[in-house]
């Protein structure tokens, strides 16, 4: 099923998009060897005699990142095979040291999948396109040639060999992307399956997903692909949006001068937002491919494979008709509450800790307004604080007895995700219990019909939401304290009562 366009992307062509992600699976070791694999060392700390393909040495494959691949393939429908191959890509380059990477060709582990994908700018209601899979294959990442004298700390070129051999997969999708920002779609939405099933943690900032984008153009209603152009190792969603626009423009250039478009792999210059030819594009046969001889083939059983998907946890589409299904929230607040996997898994826990089901979409507003909110101030996920489901449960049971209001409440949530403690206390401790002496609240009242005669006249002719107005200037008075429905009775009382 190909992605339909949502808008026209440019007035003479169609764009026709591919992509291919590069993702570190979340092993401890590297795909042959027992080097670590670990983020932020000093460069050349993390390496091994078989990373670096010195004689004599032979490559052992690393059991973990079989699995964690067969999750991933499971996880996006694929067709996991049961024998797959690896090969040698041959290629020179200062950051491969074998002179080789070992990756899969014609027998790759996986093929034929897809990933549906909610595609944006569909107006009220969403839509959704389902974006095909041609192959997920294992292979091992090279190093990282280093070109910054200020990272490497010193003039010229420098190659950092940590990264060699950290196991990747190679995720090919179909060419059924019709927009840069179908594109970012589509890749936020393979990025939530990778970290739901624990494949990949996919941090763009450490170089854990990466992505290569094929782009072609062709006249609108042609069913022939266009002559493609490869973008490069583009790290950030951002980067691969402003990329393919900046490629979009300079392919019709091209074309609407009577010129060709030369398949070619390119590079993205952020800075001046344009792209540039690196090199001609190579051909698969230009890397001389052919099967390992240090590896036999995988051989991956039926029942090895029945037993990870039995384990895949439930994925975010599902769970998202489920919270919708079964706990009666919105298509919205089920897309918030699942973003992430222990976003939804801190919910499911708050919601049974604060009653069941029925408490399902109080619990979702607090979630969405009040701690997300304080995690992006952070720059935290849930995970990473100190915020307890019981806590959340318990803070929202508080409010809705009337021991504190809403309004003195929330500031707590931040402090709860920093320090953690019991919510009862932290209102005490505070002197944050709502405000219910009636005489209190009665003057208040009066204060605030007498500062606002106008706003009086009107609740007294009918308009109910001056109510709502004065309420807040009670509420201003008390700090917030007041106790919400005493304060609307006692105002309602006063102002029929003049």
């Amino acid at each position: 099923m190909s992605a339909a366009p949502i808008r026209d992307v440019h007035p003479r062509y169609e764009v026709v998009i591919g992509l291919e992600v590069h993702v570190h699976l979340c092993t401890e070791s590297k795909l042959f060897s027992p080097a670590p694999v670990r983020y932020g060392d000093a460069p050349n700390h993390d390496v091994h005699p078989v990373d670096l393909g010195l004689p004599g040495v032979l490559p052992v494959l690393n059991r973990r990142a079989v699995e964690l691949a067969v999750r991933a393939a499971l996880a996006t429908h694929c067709t996991v095979h049961p024998r797959s191959v690896f090969a040698r890509k041959n290629y020179f380059y200062p950051d491969l040291p074998k002179g080789y990477q070992i990756s899969q060709y014609e027998e790759p582990l996986a093929t034929g999948g897809w990933l549906d994908v909610e595609l944006p700018g569909g107006g009220a209601e969403a839509r959704s396109a389902r974006v095909g899979l041609t192959r997920i294959h294992i292979e091992e990442d090279a190093g990282k040639s280093i070109h910054d004298a200020a990272i490497a700390g010193r003039e010229g070129s420098h190659v950092d060999l940590n990264r060699a051999g950290v196991p990747l997969l190679e995720i090919v999708s179909e060419p059924d992307l019709r927009s840069p920002e179908e594109a970012g779609a589509y890749l936020r939405a393979l990025r939530q399956v990778l970290r739901y099933t624990g494949a990949s943690d996919a941090d763009m900032e450490k170089g854990q997903l990466r992505c290569d984008a094929n782009v072609s153009l062709r006249p609108p209603g042609s069913t022939r692909l266009g002559t493609r152009t490869e973008l490069k190792n583009l790290n950030s969603f951002r980067f691969v949006e402003e990329a393919l626009r900046a490629e979009i423009a300079r392919q019709s250039a091209i074309l609407d001068a009577g010129g060709s478009v030369q398949q070619a792999t390119m590079h993205y210059d952020a800075a001046r937002g344009t792209t540039r030819v690196m090199r001609l594009k190579e051909n698969a046969d230009d890397y001389r491919y052919f099967p390992d001889p240090d590896l036999i083939p995988l051989e991956l059983g039926a029942d090895a494979i029945e037993a990870v998907r039995r384990a895949l946890p439930e994925l975010p589409e599902r769970r998202r008709a489920r919270f919708e299904r079964e706990l009666g929230l919105s298509a919205y607040d089920a897309r918030i509450l699942t973003e992430s996997r222990a976003l939804a898994d801190f919910f499911e826990a708050a919601v049974a800790r604060a009653g069941g089901a029925a408490h399902a979409k109080r619990v979702a507003n607090w979630i969405a307004r009040d701690v997300l909110q304080a995690l992006g101030e952070r720059g935290v996920e849930i995970d990473a604080t100190r915020l307890e489901p019981a806590a959340l449960a318990a803070l929202i049971r508080l409010v809705d007895a009337g021991t504190a209001t809403a309004a003195s409440a929330r500031p707590l949530v931040a402090e709860l995700i920093e320090r953690g403690g019991d919510p009862a206390e932290l209102i005490r401790e505070r002197g944050l219990e709502t405000v219910s002496d009636a005489a209190v609240l009665e003057r208040a009242a009066d204060a605030a019909i007498a500062a606002h005669p106008e706003v009086a006249a009107q609740v007294r002719g009918g308009e109910e939401k001056g109510l709502n107005f004065l309420m807040g200037q009670v509420m201003k008075q008390t700090k917030g304290k007041a106790n919400p429905r005493q304060v609307r009775e006692i105002l309602a009382r006063r102002l029929r009562g003049a």
